[in-house]
Formats: C-alpha cells, sequence, structure tokens
C-alpha cells in the first residue's frame, strides 16, 4: 500500500495558474516600479488584472469575496507569490494583513466585520498588528502597555510598542494590551482595533534595520515602527474576541504568519537558485565552464537538497492543517528551518555570483540582508528550538522514544 502524495487536480490547476499570473504580470510590473512607474497606478491596475482573474485573498471563504482556499492549495499558491515581492500584494494577501484578516474573520463581531473586515478583504485598506515591546522582546507576556475602562464605554491605553511592521501605510492597527494583572498569565492581555490616524497612536520613527531601504520599501509596507501610545480612547465595541483573549489570538495569528513567510521563503530561494545557475552556465572560469566545476556542482546540490526538504516540511504541515491536526510543534520546526534555509540558499546565490552577487545590480544582495530578519520575527530561533526540545524530552518521558516529536508519525 503506497502512500498518496498526488496533489488534487483544482490545485494543481490553480498553482499553475498563480505560477503564470507571477512570471508574467508580477514580475514585469516589479520591474517597472523600479525602473520609476508609480506605485499606486501600478499596484491598482495589477489588483484589477488579479480580481478579473479571481486571483484575490486566496484563503478567505468565497463567501467574503475571497478564493476559498483550503491549506494546502493556499501553500501552493504562497510558494509561487514570493518570487515577487509584488506577488502577496497583487492578490491582497500580503503580510501583516492577511494574518490579521483570518483574526477578524475568526473571531470579530458582525459590527468589527463590516466596519474593518470589509474594507480589508476589498483591498481599500492596509492593518498593522502591534504587540512586540522593548520591555519584552520575545516574551508577550512580558509587556506592560495597560488597557483601562473609563466608565464611559471606552477602554485608555498607554504604554509603547516596538517594530510594528507596516504601520506606516496601516489604516487600522490591532494593539494587543495588558487588560488584568491579576489572573492567569496568558490571560491577561487583550486586543483592540483602533482606527488611524490617531493623535493616541503615534509614530515616533521608522527603525533603521540593515535590510537596503528605499522609498519603495515604504510604499510597499516594508517598514517597522516604534509607536507611542498615550491616552489612547478605544471604544468598548472594538474589543476583539473578549478580555482576556490577546494572547491566544496572538499566537493563532502568528502561527499562519510563520508559515506564510516560509511558504514565501521557499519561493524566494528557489529564484535565487534560478538565478545562480543562469549565471553559472553563462561562465567561464581559468579557460573551463563554470557549471562543469565540482565544487560548483556541490553548491548547487545543498541548495536543492534544502528546498527539498523546506517544500516537503509545508505540505506535511498543510496536509495536518486540512486534517485539523495539532501542528504547532511541526510549525515551530519547520518556521526555523525554513528562515535558515532562505539565509543558505541567498548567500550561496550571492556566492555563485561573484563580485556581481555582492553588489546591487542583482537582487540578491537586497533580499540577504532582508531575510536576515525571519530569524528574529514571529518568535526568534532559540525561543521555537527551546520548545522543540521541550517536546523531544516530554515525548521520549511518555513514550520512551522521541519518534512522535522527530517526524516519527508523518501521517
Amino acid at each position: 500500500m503506497a502512500i498518496d502524495f498526488e496533489i488534487p487536480a483544482e490545485a494543481k490547476a490553480m498553482r499553475a495558474k498563480v505560477r503564470t499570473w507571477v512570471q508574467e504580470e508580477c514580475r514585469p510590473a516589479e520591474q517597472a516600479m523600479l525602473d520609476g512607474a508609480d506605485f499606486k497606478e501600478t499596484l491598482d491596475a495589477l489588483r484589477v488584472k488579479a480580481r478579473a482573474q479571481g486571483l484575490w485573498c486566496p484563503f478567505i471563504p468565497t463567501e467574503y469575496g475571497g478564493m476559498g482556499l483550503g491549506p494546502l492549495a493556499n501553500a501552493l499558491v504562497q510558494m509561487e507569490l514570493g518570487e515577487s515581492y509584488l506577488g502577496a500584494l497583487s492578490m491582497n494577501t500580503q503580510g501583516p494583513d492577511d494574518a490579521t484578516m483570518l483574526t477578524l474573520l475568526e473571531h470579530g463581531t458582525d459590527y468589527q466585520k463590516e466596519k474593518f473586515l470589509k474594507p480589508l478583504l476589498n483591498g481599500e485598506k492596509r492593518i498593522c498588528y502591534s504587540m512586540t515591546e522593548k520591555v519584552a522582546g520575545a516574551d508577550a507576556t512580558g509587556m506592560r502597555t495597560s488597557a483601562i475602562k473609563n466608565g464611559q464605554g471606552n477602554y485608555v491605553l498607554n504604554g509603547e510598542k516596538w517594530f510594528s511592521s507596516a504601520a506606516d501605510v496601516a489604516d487600522i492597527a490591532v494593539v494587543m494590551a495588558r487588560t488584568n494583572d491579576e489572573g492567569p498569565r496568558h490571560e491577561q492581555f487583550s486586543t483592540f482595533i483602533v482606527e488611524l490616524p490617531n493623535p493616541g497612536y503615534r509614530i515616533v520613527r521608522n527603525i533603521g534595520t540593515m535590510a537596503l531601504h528605499s522609498p519603495l520599501t515604504e510604499k510597499l509596507g516594508g517598514t517597522h515602527s516604534e509607536i507611542e501610545i498615550k491616552d489612547l480612547i478605544v471604544p468598548e465595541e472594538n474589543l476583539l474576541g473578549g478580555e482576556g483573549q490577546g494572547f491566544a489570538m496572538g499566537q493563532h495569528r502568528l502561527a499562519y504568519g510563520r508559515l506564510r513567510h516560509g511558504m514565501h521563503n521557499v519561493s524566494m530561494a528557489q529564484r535565487a537558485l534560478d538565478l545562480a545557475v543562469a549565471h553559472i552556465t553563462q561562465r567561464e572560469t581559468f579557460g573551463q565552464p563554470l557549471d562543469g566545476r565540482q565544487a560548483v556542482q556541490f553548491m548547487l546540490a545543498d541548495c536543492a537538497q534544502d528546498l527539498y526538504i523546506a517544500r516537503l516540511m509545508l505540505l506535511h504541515i498543510a496536509y495536518k492543517a486540512e486534517k485539523g491536526m495539532d501542528l504547532r510543534h511541526e510549525n515551530g520546526i519547520a518556521k526555523v528551518y525554513l528562515a535558515n534555509m532562505v539565509h543558505r540558499v541567498v548567500d550561496t546565490a550571492i556566492q555563485l555570483h561573484g563580485a556581481l552577487g555582492y553588489s546591487t545590480d542583482t537582487p540578491l544582495a537586497g533580499w540577504y540582508t532582508h531575510i536576515r530578519s525571519q530569524r528574529l520575527v514571529d518568535g526568534p530561533d532559540e525561543v521555537h528550538r527551546w520548545k522543540t526540545g521541550k517536546n523531544v524530552i516530554a515525548a521520549f518521558k511518555e513514550f520512551g522514544t522521541t519518534a512522535s516529536a522527530a517526524g516519527g508519525d508523518l501521517l
């Protein structure tokens, strides 16, 4: 009896359609922007074309205007979209908006869905997620931003936020704050929807990072902001999911974000490997073709191995999601592997390009500095590895073997 790795025909067809879309529409539009085309005009035209082809909000149910794709088909689609930085934006499935749409869809009231979710799904507005704080870092339960009822139907928020991605292009912010100092640690936090601009939610600055920066970066929502929250008044009807549910909702949201990063990392690594092979097949060194050198072939083999493992990880997690199974353990392992995988492949592509790869004449240098964040965002490697290690120990104590925590029960 064989394990069935067959992908449903409709999922294959959708992957092919999106692959064509990215290669024939998104990448030329990307180049046009780099050549000076107006960002808004280019993206608006791209989105009109995408919607006309039914390519819009892949994982959102059809009754809300999306494509209604399940986890497997969505994974296949996302692994294509990352080949262009306009891919996800063109179909309104960009981060951090996508995961927050899911949160609003699952936990929002009818009022919140109508007022906040609907314009997000239509591509009319963008949203950011303000959870992280300097004082807490990776420990979300250490945040100090407070939310106190004022007896007039509102909460008043005070504190600070750090590294709120895409805040400067957002029309809405989702803010996590402490509403209870006494309850269980993971039930002390709540989430609020804030309309922007708002004098109580002030962008202090866009934080400088090692990633290459340009005016286009800001328009794409690629910035990370430091936020001052001072006497921010939020109506009680903007409380999302009920008091004390902020941490649980945040983890659910981050779980998808980690997977989306990983899916896009696969497509970026694939494009980097393609660029590398295109380069080495046209080059000679010391009178011999570069692609005939064994050392070069070994480097390419390592990249192919990484991509193969990465794809299998994501497809297995998508399978578990399709079946409604617990995928937290595999998600943590994959998050770390995929973040390091894309770094290795892009680094190899730079090496194979030589000085050209180090220059900004190819996209590789920009990708290299950008993807370093993957080992930090949505939980640093060390936190995920710590949790994975604990799971390995727990599995041995329960079963006398670590197999179940190391892929021993794949299906």
